[in-house]
């Protein structure tokens, strides 16, 4: 049987079937922001990219102790095709997954995931609680704080920003721009 490309609806349907939790659908939003603005920036397919983006964490809520392996189960009964499959995979390289990132792609998705959490939480300690009027000078400031948004793995970060051969306040800018044009959609938009 021929693989068909997931449509992005298809993908956001199945991220709400998995995810109740408000905070893993506007994770799985900023991640699909994200990724489609470095498609952009690195001229690749977008809708590949993003999709990929929106349902990495697929299985996080439901089977958090088979975190990345789970995905796979749930995308091949689906026909997703192997090279989505194998990305959800290896966002996880290290922490609970041994895939490692290999294409483009692959390290975008790997670099950004815990970049969009301390994102978000940065902007969620501000005045304006927003990501439009947010610098990457705020966000390395509290990158530094290591007891701020301690669950963000900030060395999946670094070693994301090396694989890419980005300077890390170059990611973080960009980071930032891919989540600012989904400002609404994750609830970072603030009172702005």
């Amino acid at each position: 049987m021929e693989t068909a490309l997931p449509t992005r609806k298809e993908a956001f349907d199945l991220l709400k079937e998995f995810n109740t939790s408000d905070s893993l659908i506007r994770h799985g939003l900023a991640v699909e922001g994200v990724m489609g603005h470095f498609a952009d920036k690195f001229g690749k397919d977008r809708e590949k990219w993003q999709i990929i983006g929106l349902v990495h964490d697929l299985d996080y809520e439901r089977y958090p102790d088979q975190h990345c392996k789970k995905t796979r189960e749930i995308l091949m009964a689906r026909n997703w095709p192997e090279a989505y499959i194998r990305a959800i995979e290896s966002h996880g390289w290290g922490l609970c997954s041994d895939v490692k990132p290999e294409s483009l792609l692959e390290k975008t998705l790997y670099a950004v995931d815990e970049l969009t959490g301390l994102i978000t939480s940065t902007c969620l300690v501000r005045p304006s609680r927003s990501v439009l009027d947010l610098k990457a000078k705020s966000v390395t400031k509290k990158w530094k704080d290591k007891s701020f948004a301690a669950g963000v793995d900030r060395s999946v970060i670094q070693k994301g920003a090396e694989m890419l051969q980005m300077d890390r306040g170059e990611l973080i800018s960009e980071t930032i721009l891919g989540m600012q044009a989904v400002a609404e959609a994750i609830g970072l938009k603030g009172n702005l």
